[in-house]
């Protein structure tokens, strides 16, 4: 709030005639370089018409002393004159008066010259601040008193407010050393304002609480209000806006009113524990509103006057409001809130006495109102802060209780229906061992149809090969075995034939051997013979490849192969590749890279059926490849770790991740159905198990996949 000028003026007049005058001459020595203008080294005249001249003030002689520590005068229209006199006892010819109540419109100071006349330095926060001797909020003259001599300088004041005029008057060291001083204090004012209205405005948007809405609006009031009081808004922002200026002391008063009205209203919760102590909060909030279009309308002095009168009224009835809830009713915020009240106050009183000389005008006490403001405004924010823990335990023990409410309830409830809970565990006993059941023949169902379609499809297979093989092989084995007698024959035929052309140089015969020759060309007896070469070799090529397919089916069915045998897993690869001959596309490349692997332990049959499920999968994803280019199926076998490696690793469409973790799932297919059955590379994995070993399977959408199969070199004890 605005500093109370009304009690500062109150109290000054009720100690003023207890005081005792003292010199009037002001001497600035070596030892004593800084002196505080007090008590009768200020003399003043007043100028209710505001005509008097420097001359006539000089001529009348009427001045008074200041009977008060410093010159203060309440709101007046007067013209005040304000007389002192210097003595220079320095070796420095420089001495300087500081002013620090910066808040007058118009100071002007008059000094005298070296042959007797006065000039004068106008000044005031109505006047351009470019002008001002010495760049300063403070009024700050220059006072050219030689080493050993005596001068007297005269003050003209007027101003829409009180007028205090502490004056200090010492060497420019001294001076400068005090205004350093100053801008020092609201420095450190300014920043403790600042982080506590940055502060509040973090924990407002982290908590949501208004009572930090309001604080905020509080800080920013009371800082603003200072700063105006202080004249550093004045000297470093709007000291071009004359109308601002004027006015801006009545608005920081009234701003900082309902400030902390809106405040405390919400801090203390008046309107919930205290109605008629709300419609006062209202009151002044209202009467504080008026008083603004007071100051708008020009009306300023009335204005100030008004402000004073709330700002003692609030200050008292905040005081008492405080107490009653803190006393009577032995509310923890209202204390934390009182203790803060209170060394605001503390402040404000210290500074009254101050100026009236009941308390030293010091560093401390000249700057008290910013101490006890800044420490006023971080006792608040503590007092939020508490607030917030008296809150959140209050919440919790809210909580507490709501969940001491639902125990009793639920106990309640549970006792109650203590019958229905036990029959209801019971039927849902029996679904559960139901359903477990239900579960447990399931998964055996399909372990056992997968089974029989394992089964079913490999017996089905096995006769297939075996009837196609049995079928096949005995006319290919007449074919065979008939292709050397007929190949001996066809040779004898030639040879009788070369000896009938050895009778061809007997001459008897000449006649008869040129019909043959005659025929001989017509037959083209050497084509004939190279055409039955070329048909004895296809005759036999055939029957050899075609008996090669017996073999393969042969060895991919191992029908007569039903126990664990050491077989080569490279026999087995080749069959399946032959029997998937017409499979494979164009375009796919077959890459065998056998490694040295010895016979492995193992049922052929089986083994030839996860290469024949995995081998066709993977010509089935490159068929199903979008734009194809040559592609490729690697086949590579190493030995790694005792175990025998198979490698199968195509170029076509790849998995995803989700899709990878089901393949092996039983009945679990990518196909369109009818299809696929989902069944084969669960065979493939049952198998491998069955084997001790594993399967590994490295994939990517569209970058292919490759089936690592781990098979142990020997494996005994096998389960069924």
């Amino acid at each position: 709030m605005k500093r109370p000028i009304l009690l500062y003026l109150l109290v000054s007049l009720l100690l003023s005639a207890h005081l005792d005058a003292l010199a009037d001459t002001i001497t600035v020595t070596s030892h004593k370089p800084l002196h505080l203008a007090v008590y009768g080294q200020m003399e003043y005249l007043l100028d209710p018409t505001d005509t008097l001249k420097l001359e006539h003030v000089m001529s009348q002689g009427q001045f008074k002393p200041v009977d008060k520590q410093i010159p203060t005068f309440p709101i007046t229209t007067d013209v005040v004159w304000l007389r002192f006199t210097v003595t220079n006892q320095t070796q420095e010819g420089h001495l300087k008066t500081d002013i620090t109540y910066p808040i007058l419109d118009e100071i002007d100071f008059y000094y005298p010259t070296e042959d007797g006349s006065y000039k004068v330095v106008e000044s005031g926060d109505l006047r351009p601040f470019k002008k001002r001797p010495f760049n300063h909020q403070n009024f700050v003259f220059d006072l050219n008193v030689p080493a050993g001599a005596t001068r007297t300088f005269f003050l003209r004041i007027q101003t829409k407010e009180p007028i205090l005029v502490p004056a200090y008057i010492g060497t420019e060291k001294e001076i400068l050393n005090e205004l350093n001083k100053d801008d020092l204090f609201l420095a450190l004012y300014i920043g403790v304002i600042l982080v506590m209205f940055f502060y509040n405005i973090f924990i407002f948007f982290t908590t949501r609480d208004w009572s930090y809405f309001y604080y905020i609006f509080y800080i920013a009031t009371v800082g603003f209000t200072q700063i105006c009081l202080q004249g550093f808004g004045y000297r470093y922002w709007w000291h071009d806006n004359r109308w601002f200026t004027e006015q801006s002391v009545q608005w920081g008063g009234v701003l900082s009113g309902i400030g902390v009205l809106l405040f405390v209203k919400n801090f203390l919760h008046v309107r919930s524990k205290a109605r008629w102590a709300d419609r006062v909060f209202w009151f002044f909030i209202l009467a504080y509103s008026a008083t603004f279009f007071l100051v708008l309308s020009g009306q300023l002095s009335m204005a100030y006057n008004i402000i004073d009168l709330l700002a003692v009224s609030v200050v008292l009835f905040i005081l008492v409001f405080g107490l009653i809830r803190a006393i009577k009713f032995k509310e923890r915020l209202a204390r934390i809130f009182l203790f803060a009240w209170i060394v605001f106050i503390v402040s404000i009183v210290i500074f009254v006495l101050k100026d009236v000389g009941l308390v030293p005008y010091n560093i401390f006490t000249s700057h008290i109102l910013l101490i006890g403001s800044a420490v006023e405004v971080v006792l608040l924010s503590f007092a939020l802060a508490d607030k917030i823990n008296t809150y959140k335990k209050e919440k919790e023990e809210s909580q507490a209780q709501a969940l001491q409410a639902s125990r009793e309830n639920e106990k309640l409830v549970r006792e109650q229906n203590v019958v229905l809970e036990e029959k209801v565990a019971e039927r849902t006993q029996q679904l559960v061992e139901t359903n477990n059941d239900l579960n447990t023949a399931l998964v055996s169902l399909k372990d056992t149809q997968a089974q029989l379609v394992e089964k079913e499809k490999m017996a089905s297979l096995g006769q297939l090969t075996a009837g196609i093989a049995h079928e096949i092989n005995n006319p290919i084995n007449f074919v065979t075995s008939n292709i050397k007698p007929l190949k001996l024959d066809i040779e004898d035929i030639k040879t009788l034939l070369s000896k009938y052309e050895q009778l061809e140089k007997q001459p008897e015969l000449q006649p008869a051997f040129k019909e043959i020759t005659a025929f001989k060309k017509e037959i083209d007896i050497s084509y004939i013979h190279e055409e039955i070469t070329s048909l004895l070799k296809g005759i036999e090529d055939g029957a050899f490849r075609t008996a090669e397919i017996v073999k393969g089916l042969r060895t991919f069915s191992r029908l007569d192969e039903s126990d664990v045998k050491f077989v080569d897993l490279h026999e087995g690869l080749d069959s399946t590749l032959v029997l998937l001959r017409n499979n494979i596309p164009q375009n796919v490349k077959v890459i065998r890279n056998y490694g040295e692997l010895p016979k492995v332990e193992c049922y052929a049959g089986k083994v030839n059926q996860v290469f024949m499920n995995i081998i066709t999968n993977a010509l089935n994803a490159i068929k199903d490849k979008s734009g194809q280019g040559e592609e490729s199926l690697v086949i590579t076998t190493s030995q790694e770790k005792g175990m025998a490696r198979i490698s199968i690793k195509d170029s076509g469409t790849g998995m995803t991740p989700e899709v990878k973790e089901k393949i092996f799932e039983p009945f679990f297919t990518t196909k369109d159905v009818g299809e696929g059955t989902g069944l084969g590379l669960s065979i493939v994995f049952n198998i491998i198990e069955k084997h001790k070993g594993h399967v590994v399977v490295n994939t990517a959408p569209n970058e292919g996949a490759e089936f690592i199969i781990y098979l142990p070199l020997k494996i005994t004890h096998l389960p069924n």
